[in-house]
């Protein structure tokens, strides 16, 4: 039986989760302090997003993912770090491997390497990233790889690909990182066709998003199933993680409190569909059933998510009863 694990998203301005506070300084400690909290607190790992402006396109603080965690790597002993998740469109897939097995040595062996095909035009285009948009046929055989080069560079270092887009001759990676056999890959997205398929001929790990509902996870994972099959590749060794908010507070009151402010119009219904929402009890029975329908691993953003109150009622009243 897998033991279940959990991580914890940090706020890094994205969400415009920092707006509270106006100087950068305390921004950042802020939150540095949400990774130190999540470590104490008993979480296996912490994560950021890999997002360089608000998702509201405000002008407001947003974190550099990587940078970020580089710091985080010398102010955490324990938690692994990872991104939700690299887009793939922002860095050359070499640059990725050498910062990744940077941030494995800056941190003693606790990287993760989460990778995507990227998403937000707006961002992309604002940055000056080349024109046009890639389409996402193109940028899911970017993806692909990209994850043939970054897998040959963690895990031998001296790595040839030559490939559609990049051609990598004799790129030298030392060190290729701390842990063994290498660094972990986590491809995040849900696609059937083709992100699935190359978790299955690349990943560690997957990650998939936004529901509540278990046969979403069932489906999505017996696609995955299907891929490994067809490539000779052991179902079991993926890590299977999914990524939630989550509303909770010790009563009904309170988590209609913490709710008001992030309906917009929805109902509560409708904001559990893709959150998970609900007081403890309401929420081992929501993960229980996701971990049922196959997941291991859960990465979680609070709200409010530099107050530790939600996430210290998280792992004091939720995680031990899902304990395995």
């Amino acid at each position: 039986m897998v033991a279940i694990r959990w991580g914890a998203v940090a706020p890094q301005g994205w969400r415009l989760d920092l707006t509270h506070l106006t100087d950068p300084v305390a921004q950042f400690d802020a939150m540095v302090g949400v990774a130190r909290a999540a470590e104490t607190l008993g979480f296996d790992s912490v994560w950021l997003y890999d997002h360089l402006q608000p998702v509201s396109g405000a002008q407001e603080t947003t974190f550099e993912c990587w940078t970020s965690l580089a710091a985080m790597a010398r102010e955490t002993s324990r938690v692994r770090l990872g991104q939700l998740v690299t887009c793939n469109s922002y860095r050359n897939p070499t640059l990725v491997a050498k910062m990744a097995a940077t941030l494995d040595a800056a941190s003693g062996g606790r990287a993760f390497l989460g990778l995507g095909a990227g998403w937000d035009q707006r961002e992309y285009e604002a940055y000056g990233y080349p024109a046009p948009y890639p389409s996402t046929g193109e940028r899911l055989r970017r993806l692909g790889e990209a994850a043939q080069v970054i897998t040959a560079m963690l895990r031998t270092p001296k790595a040839s690909v030559e490939g559609e887009f990049h051609r990598v001759q004799q790129a030298v990676n030392v060190p290729t990182g701390v842990q063994k056999p290498h660094i972990p890959l986590l491809i995040g997205g849900s696609g059937e066709n083709v992100t699935l398929r190359l978790v299955a001929e690349h990943a560690d790990a997957c990650n998939l998003t936004d529901h509540t509902d278990p046969g979403f996870y069932r489906h999505k994972l017996g696609v995955l199933a299907q891929h490994c099959e067809r490539v000779g590749r052991d179902y079991s060794s993926i890590l299977k993680t999914a990524t939630l908010s989550v509303f909770t507070a010790p009563d009904q009151a309170g988590v209609t409190r913490l709710l008001e402010p992030h309906l917009h119009g929805r109902s509560r219904e409708e904001l559990a569909a893709g959150s998970a929402v609900g007081t403890p009890d309401e929420l081992v029975e929501i993960f229980g059933a996701l971990i049922e329908a196959g997941i291991e691993y859960f990465i979680l953003y609070f709200h409010e998510p530099t107050d530790p109150e939600p996430m210290r009622l998280f792992a004091s009243e939720i995680m031990p009863r899902l304990a395995r």
